[in-house]
């Protein structure tokens, strides 16, 4: 029994380096991933059927005389059963194929078996299948695993063997002589073809972890790659862009020659065939055309099919790269021969492609958001109250008539404040100093139309002229002090705007000594649009809206009212870098 063990470990040797090179054949990553059909389905019931056959004739001629060394056994006497290794293949078909892969691949081995004679012939054309179908059927409950554990499958080939030989038992109907030969194969046989479907199951695990670490390998490789070309890609494809996604590209990989096109264009070329290139060159070839069409990847496996024509140029791969669902160019990879195109290069090729149209895409989001964002800010430094438009127009009909040089002096102040404020409009950011210039063209009309009504004064701290700032923020403010809270007071009326530095802060104060805020509008002034006759609330909500957007929640404004009478709004803004930081937003 020993040394018939030792034989069948020897013989199963051979048939576990043919299954060795089995994992390394493209197809078989099919039956990993369970992508068969009905012709992938056949194939593989005969591959694992043939492999089913090499391990009959690699077992061994057992008799109740002896046990025989022939390796290539082609009849068995009727006295003779073979002890072999052919489970490994079928019950491997069953577990990786399923059903029908394992119960064909079983078939094809019992038919060998039965072609072979001897006093198992019959039993093993029985068995084989039926063990096949019940791997097949076993590895239903492994489904979720991409390949079984070892321990597993070794579990289940230690039955593969005993239910062959109970099958034996029974259409012998437990000869002496068939009692025997189970006696002596018996053993043997489930201790190799146990340890041998185990063998088989880590051959696979450790294929498929060389596997994903070279995708890992590449896919870093790639994200490496499409950082360093992303830069140039983002400000658009140009012949300088192009120059220099492909001097990269032909720098970090180990492509013979690199191009970059447009979709319609050859716009760089580095590498062999460069003295070739013509900048700005139509595209003519088929394939070039047919990825740009489809967006999908394309291998040129001659020299036809590859612009620009140079005779050490054999092959490539044109990679397409979209942007926001469109294709935007390619990128061609080029080689001596096709034979330096591996499958590492096509999914490297598949990973770049990837990389980089997402990333182009998330660029052309970002882009689109912040152009919406911008439009948005200038439409609402742009909006001024309709109401203070009209009174300031009614003001100067009025004074038309009764002081033409006061009407004069407003119109051309009127006519200030609004050159003024389309022209800040075009900077997110402006300098105090401007921000003031802008306020005080305001206070001009105001001082006109209410004369001495009111008082309007400011202070600052010296050296704060160059802080940033959104535009049109301070005007809204002390507009809605005037509108709202000084509406009542015929005389006396102030408004006061301080500014003052706080560490790496200024703090802006704008306050008046009117009627206050009513309790019920401090929680909801600048959070939501407020309005009514003559109401400056959506105004006062659009600073707030900025300066969050701009220079942070911090920023926002704040609202109360003083002890004595009228209210107070207070934000505050960067004070030097930082505020060029909330520029730069």
């Amino acid at each position: 029994m020993e040394q018939l063990t030792l034989v069948l470990f020897e013989r199963m040797g051979m048939l576990l380096i043919l299954m060795f090179i089995l994992t390394r054949i493209p197809l078989f990553r099919n039956i990993l991933d369970r992508d068969i059909n009905l012709r992938t389905g056949i194939a593989f019931a005969v591959l694992f059927g043939l492999i089913g056959i090499v391990g009959t004739y690699a077992g061994v001629a057992v008799s109740p005389e002896e046990t025989g060394s022939a390796f290539w056994v082609t009849s068995l006497a009727p006295n003779e059963i073979m002890a072999h290794s052919a489970l490994i293949g079928i019950v491997m078909a069953g577990l990786l194929g399923g059903v029908y892969v394992g119960a064909g691949a079983g078939l094809l081995t019992g038919l060998h078996a039965y072609a072979l004679g001897g006093l198992a012939g019959v039993s093993y054309a029985f068995s084989s299948p039926l063990i096949g179908l019940l791997a097949g059927f076993v590895a239903r409950f492994f489904y979720e695993e991409r390949i079984i554990a070892p321990i597993k499958a070794m579990f289940i080939g230690v039955f593969a063997p005993i239910l062959q030989m109970g099958v034996l038992l029974i259409v012998t109907t437990s000869s002496e002589t068939a009692i025997e030969l189970v006696n002596r194969v018996g053993v043997p046989m489930v201790i190799t073809n146990s340890i041998g479907i185990a063998i088989f199951v880590a051959m696979i695990q450790v294929a498929l972890k060389e596997e994903e670490r070279a995708a890992a390998l590449e896919t870093q490789r790639a994200f490496t790659i499409t950082e360093m070309v992303l830069p140039h890609l983002k400000q658009g494809l140009t012949y300088e862009t192009a120059r220099e996604t492909a001097a990269i590209l032909l720098r970090e990989l180990q492509a013979d020659a690199v191009g970059v096109t447009d979709t319609e264009r050859i716009l760089a070329h580095a590498g062999i065939g460069t003295s070739r290139h013509v900048p700005g060159e139509p595209i003519v070839t088929e394939l070039s055309r047919k990825a740009i069409r489809t967006g999908t990847i394309q291998i040129a496996a001659n020299r036809e099919q590859i612009q620009p024509h140079h005779s050490d140029l054999g092959a490539a791969i044109i990679v397409p790269f979209d942007q926001s669902g469109r294709t935007a160019g390619l990128i061609k990879l080029f080689f001596h021969s096709p034979k330096q195109i591996r499958k590492v290069e096509v999914e490297f090729a598949y990973g770049l492609r990837k990389l980089i149209s997402s990333q182009l895409t998330s660029a052309m989001g970002e882009k689109l958001e912040a152009l919406m964002k911008d439009a948005e800010l200038r439409v609402l430094q742009a909006q001024i109250n309709p109401h203070f438009l009209f009174n300031t127009l009614n003001s100067i009909v009025t004074l038309i008539r009764i002081d033409p040089d006061h009407a004069r002096h407003m119109t051309v102040q009127l006519g200030h404040f609004m050159r003024m404020n389309l022209t800040m409009t075009q900077s997110p950011l402006v300098p105090l100093y401007r921000e003031m210039e802008h306020l005080n063209t305001y206070l001009e009309i105001i001082r006109i139309r209410f004369a001495d009504q009111l008082k309007v004064e400011c202070v600052s701290e010296p050296n704060l002229e160059m802080v940033l700032i959104p535009p049109s923020t301070l005007q809204p403010l002390v507009e809605n002090s005037i509108q709202h809270g000084l509406k009542k007071k015929t005389n006396g009326g102030w408004v006061r705007i301080e500014l003052k530095r706080e560490g790496d802060a200024v703090r802006i104060i704008v306050e008046d000594n009117g009627v206050g805020i009513p309790g019920g509008l401090l929680d909801k002034l600048g959070t939501v649009p407020m309005s009514g006759s003559g109401s400056t609330g959506l105004g006062v909500h659009n600073v707030n809206q900025r300066l969050i957007s701009l220079l942070g929640p911090e920023a926002s404004l704040t609202y109360g009212n003083r002890n004595e009478s009228g209210a107070r709004v207070t934000f505050v803004v960067p004070y030097g870098e930082r505020g060029m930081e909330g520029r730069s937003q």
